[in-house]
């Protein structure tokens, strides 16, 4: 009977603190929160800009803007489109980027880079291990990526322990771009079945949450297709948290999905566009941040409010300061000049009409 009671006063403390995904992000000790960034790219003109005398890359003006942000987080995540393969160092369409690029990354706040996407061979198996060890020269954590079956058997999925919270990372990507790994590097691909046994691993190691980070989706395209949505609702029937999705390059719908059984709410993003990049094409010069909280409720953890913020890169082109630039979209206008603001406005015209047709149950939160 106190079992019984027990269930029902549980289920009824979490009833009376759910309320629909509102904007609010309360920082407290039985609260964790996240922020996820899109694609974190290099392209020629990006190494171009940063470039120093003497061998360097500087990219503090780059990340200016939006660093304080990043470091606010308890826990922020960013996709690694490119691999640290050493020089020469080089853009699209096969990628290496400086080394200083994945120390301005962790010296701005990051705290976990996922690896799994269709860039991360483009220096080949060598390349992908030459990332792997920087990054832990580093300490900075991630996970897609292995140098053999042992390490991911040891290190997968990636188990973060914060404040008390575990959270539990999974991610794959559709394809490396025709490039398959030479033994014993191994790359987490889509495989269902593989997924499968993944999450019932994750499940074992009782995380408070599983975050489940997707390389997918069709480059350009602006709606999720039937598939990526069906697979983003088999993840959650699986097991799974909250999906965040990359790859097509330009911000698509978030949904905040009820769950069937609980009053639970599972967060899926399909896209998150570029956080940074040389692209210039329309959409594709900005991106979309996601930042949700996770908070303790009688013993239980839940997704206690969530928000997407957008960002646009300014190039050299636009704000003739010689330097790549990261606006967030509250940033002060009087900062920008007039190529900046023209551009900078039609991109969130766009970006916003998509999530005011597409997104329910969350709203846009200004940084």
């Amino acid at each position: 009977m106190n079992r019984i009671v027990a269930n029902i006063l549980k289920l009824f403390l979490l009833v009376v603190w759910e309320t629909s995904a509102t904007v609010v992000f309360a920082d407290s000790a039985d609260t964790l929160s996240l922020f996820f960034a899109g694609d974190l790219m290099q392209h020629k003109a990006q190494l171009v800009a940063a470039q120093r005398p003497h061998g360097k890359y500087d990219y503090q003006a780059c990340f200016a803007h939006v660093a304080s942000e990043i470091k606010r987080a308890d826990l922020a995540v960013g996709n690694l489109e490119v691999p640290l393969g050493g020089k020469p160092y080089t853009g699209y369409p096969a990628f290496s980027a400086p080394d200083d690029f994945a120390r301005a990354l962790r010296m701005v706040g990051f705290d976990v880079l996922l690896l799994s996407n269709n860039h991360c061979l483009d220096r080949g198996s060598r390349g992908a291990c030459r990332t792997l060890s920087l990054l832990d020269s580093l300490k900075v954590l991630h996970t897609g990526v292995f140098r053999d079956t042992l390490e991911r058997m040891h290190q997968y999925p990636l188990l973060v322990e914060k404040k008390g919270f575990r959270i539990a990372f999974l991610n794959y990507t559709y394809g490396t771009n025709g490039i398959r790994p030479v033994p014993p590097v191994v790359v987490n691909y889509i495989d269902r079945e593989q997924i499968r046994k993944d999450v019932f691993k994750a499940r074992m190691m009782r995380p408070d949450v599983i975050i489940a980070c997707m390389h997918w989706g069709v480059e350009y395209e602006l709606v999720p297709r039937k598939q990526d949505r069906e697979l983003a609702r088999w993840l959650l029937s699986l097991g799974v948290d909250h999906v965040i999705g990359a790859h097509p390059h330009v911000v698509q719908p978030v949904e905040v999905i009820p769950d069937a059984c609980t009053p639970e709410d599972h967060l899926v993003a399909y896209s998150l566009g570029n956080f940074v990049s040389n692209m210039s094409a329309r959409h594709t010069d900005g991106g979309m941040v996601v930042r949700m909280t996770l908070k303790k409720v009688a013993g239980h953890t839940r997704m206690a409010s969530c928000g997407y913020g957008f960002v646009w890169t300014s190039r050299p082109v636009w704000n003739e300061k010689g330097d790549f630039l990261i606006y967030p979209s509250g940033i002060d206008d009087k900062l920008l000049n007039v190529k900046e603001k023209t551009g900078m406005k039609r991109y969130l015209e766009g970006a916003r009409s998509l999530m005011q047709k597409y997104t329910k149950g969350i709203d846009e939160y200004f940084f």
